[in-house]
């Protein structure tokens, strides 16, 4: 006697299959949107640290930009980049709002009169990255 399924069983394991794989992508696919915007988030604050040391180890005041597409650390008064890497984009994350820049003195303190709110969306997960002047980095969200 051969051992082996019939065609109604395997029929029902690939239904079975079927339906908890169309319960489990939409969850899947939450968890990577989440993951990403993390990424984006921890990429950014990296970003912020290093422009704040930079600043205080050249001794000059560093502009760090912050774009969708480009993260760039830049003298105050030049426009030759220092550093560049690629901006939340590249994780697939959208940063609302306009460019920013933040200036670092060579104390390391951030100049302009209040803290920056990043705003950072993919999907359903968003988080928000609030740089304060005196360098304190918080992710929210």
């Amino acid at each position: 006697m051969k051992r082996g399924f019939t065609l109604p069983e395997l029929l029902l394991v690939l239904a079975v299959a079927g339906i908890l794989l169309s319960i489990a992508i939409p969850q899947l696919s939450h968890a990577w949107d989440r993951v990403q915007v993390e990424a984006a988030a921890s990429h950014l604050v990296a970003a912020h640290q290093r422009a704040r040391i930079m600043a205080i180890a050249r001794g000059l005041a560093l502009t760090l930009t912050i774009d969708s597409a480009a993260l760039t650390i830049t003298p105050r008064s030049e426009t030759v980049a220092l550093w560049a890497e690629p901006g939340p984009s590249i994780f697939a994350v959208s940063l609302a709002g306009p460019p920013r820049h933040i200036t670092f003195s060579p104390e390391g303190f951030t100049l302009g009169l209040s803290n920056a709110s990043l705003h950072l969306v993919r999907g359903s997960a968003t988080r928000t990255v609030v740089f304060s002047r005196l360098g304190r980095v918080k992710v929210v969200r």
